[in-house]
Parts: C-alpha cells; structure tokens; sequence
C-alpha cells in the first residue's frame, strides 16, 4: 500500500493500519509498577543516544512513535513533568521511583520517546543505535534527515498532518 493509498483511509482506521504494518505491541513501565504502558512499534528499534544535557545525566536512549501508537494504562495521577529551557520536551517520570519510561521529545513534540530498557522482556528483536549531537540541537535538527517524521502515523506527510 503506498503513502498516497493511505490517505483515503479515515484517520482511526489508518491508526489500526499503522499498528498492525510490522509492528507489535509492546508493554513497559517504570520500576515501580505505577506506571504502565502499550506501544504499538517495529520489534526492530531505531533508538536515539542523545548528548544533550539532559539526556547525559538521565543516560536516556529512546526510540520515537506517533502518539496514536501509545496507549498509557495506569499511572497518570503518579506522573509528574520536568522541562526546562524551551519547555517543549516534556520529561514525565513516576513519583515514586523516579524512573522516566517515556516523555514528548522536544524534537517530535506530536509524539513519544520511550526508553527501550522500560519495555517487558520479550517483543524487541533487535536495537540500532544512532547517536544523536544534542549538544547542537538545532544544527542536527536541521540536518537529519527521519527524525521529525518518526513521530507521524505511517502514510502521512507533514502536510496532510497539518490540514486536520
């Protein structure tokens, strides 16, 4: 099915599409257990190591979905927001054991990032890792070339997201 294919289907049924194209659900949380989660992605990640400051400090590796593709199960009420500088990213971690599972990267804000190492054992086939310079937000944003678009539901383009 190509990109253009795609368009004719309504957005909740393409959202099903999407989830079920190479994709599978995966579960996760934090340590804790009050916060748990489903995300629909390849058993194959594309995860980020980012340099930024805050990634360095929390050694966060994340790969990117849709926010079509995450389904958050319990905790709400125990997740708690950091941001800083732009306050575009928001950084959620549990309250009580202060582990981040997930959060809106400030590089794909009409997604999630979720940490690989919160998954449940058992759905990840295999991890790439691609270093990320954070450290020059903006000059690798500019000049990587999927990024932005690994937070879009497959068979959308920057330009049907922003005609809804």
């Amino acid at each position: 099915t190509s990109e253009q294919d795609l368009s004719s289907i309504p957005t909740k049924d393409r959202t099903l599409f999407n989830k079920t194209m190479e994709a599978v659900k995966h579960t996760g949380g934090c340590h804790c257990g009050a916060v748990r989660f489903e995300v629909w992605a390849s058993p194959h990640l594309h995860v980020f190591h980012c340099n930024c400051s805050i990634c360095t400090k929390k050694q966060n590796h994340h790969f990117i979905v849709p926010k079509c593709n995450f389904t958050l199960l319990q905790g709400s009420d125990n997740l708690t927001t950091y941001t800083f500088n732009t306050h575009v990213a928001k950084h959620t971690f549990c309250k009580t054991c202060g582990v981040q599972s997930f959060y809106s990267p400030r590089s794909n804000p009409d997604g999630y990032g979720v940490a690989p190492h919160c998954l449940d054992p058992g759905s990840v086939a295999s991890v790439t890792v691609e270093q990320f310079c954070g450290e020059q937000w903006e000059e690798t944003m500019r000049t990587h070339g999927t990024i932005r678009a690994m937070s879009r539901p497959a068979g959308t383009s920057a330009e049907n997201q922003h005609k809804h």
